[in-house]
């Protein structure tokens, strides 16, 4: 029965809020305006810890390729000395090292995934707010018409920004492929 009279507690202000928003729209424009800031810092939010996420597996694949040019080099001085168990027991860790690089790999590829979504919907959020601006402030306007009227400029102003962060993002997962190319073809694997 509780849950019942919530329900009906609940509908009920639901409808009143409804009605309330139908009579005063300015408010459920700014009702809107909020969802969108609130949704916007959420957004922000997820691209900060991505980014985070992917600088340290970039770290990670990073240590891992040093470890795997050290055991390389011990495979290499091994066999020449003539310690084969020692050069496959070099060897299988090199491959559990190259397969956790994998990994990491991917994950980072993942998160660049991830990362993509999460700007494409900053975009779209961004881009549905100045659509919705101009329509929501005609006095700014001479000619009337939303469309002649729509900003450019802010959108160019915030590109260096977000660029920006994308050229030291796509930059540093470029330096990471290099690496890990270098390592694929000094080991003789193909991609």
């Amino acid at each position: 029965m509780a849950s019942s009279w919530f329900e009906e507690l609940e509908a009920r202000l639901e409808q009143q809020l409804e009605a309330f928003l139908q009579a005063n729209p300015e408010q459920d424009a700014l009702l809107a305006e909020q969802e969108a800031r609130d949704r916007q810092l959420e957004l922000q939010k997820r691209r900060r810890s991505l980014q985070a996420q992917a600088e340290q597996r970039r770290q990670e694949l990073l240590r891992l390729a040093g470890e795997i040019r050290q055991w390389q080099e011990r495979i290499t001085r091994a066999r020449a000395a003539g310690a084969t168990e020692l050069a496959e027991q070099a060897a299988a860790r090199c491959e559990a090292l190259m397969e956790q690089g994998r990994r990491a790999w991917q994950e980072l590829a993942d998160l660049g995934q991830s990362f993509a979504a999460t700007e494409a919907a900053l975009e779209e959020l961004t881009a549905r707010a100045r659509q919705s601006r101009p329509s929501q402030q005609p006095r700014q306007q001479t000619t009337g018409s939303p469309a002649a009227g729509a900003p450019v400029e802010p959108a160019q102003a915030a590109a260096p920004t977000s660029g920006g962060d994308n050229l030291e993002a796509a930059w540093a997962a470029f330096e990471t492929r290099q690496e890990l190319e270098a390592l694929k073809r000094r080991q003789g694997h193909t991609t």
